[in-house]
């Protein structure tokens, strides 16, 4: 013979229930990160081919500032160091 004891049914309803919603919170958050990693390497991916474009520019027209508005482009000028600190080295 069992002396089992029960919570009320509406305990019981309250803890399933509960329940559900943590599940639930676990399977979003592991959603959400699967599409993080997924966002993350597609960043990285176009940082990539971004510095591959930029390095291709600069072989060809040098070091510049591109308008992205239209493309045109202004060249960077370097900057030379002031006489005196030439003279310190």
């Amino acid at each position: 013979m069992s002396n089992k004891q029960k919570i009320t049914e509406e305990q019981l309803k309250t803890i399933k229930d509960q329940q559900a919603k943590l599940q639930a919170a676990f399977i979003d958050i592991g959603f959400i990160e699967s599409k993080k990693h997924e966002a993350l390497h597609i960043q990285g991916q176009a940082a990539e081919a971004l510095e591959a474009t930029k390095k291709e520019l600069e072989e060809e027209y040098g070091q510049v500032n591109i308008d992205l508005s239209d493309g045109s482009y202004t060249v960077v000028e370097k900057e030379e160091a002031p006489r005196g600190e030439l003279e310190k080295a």
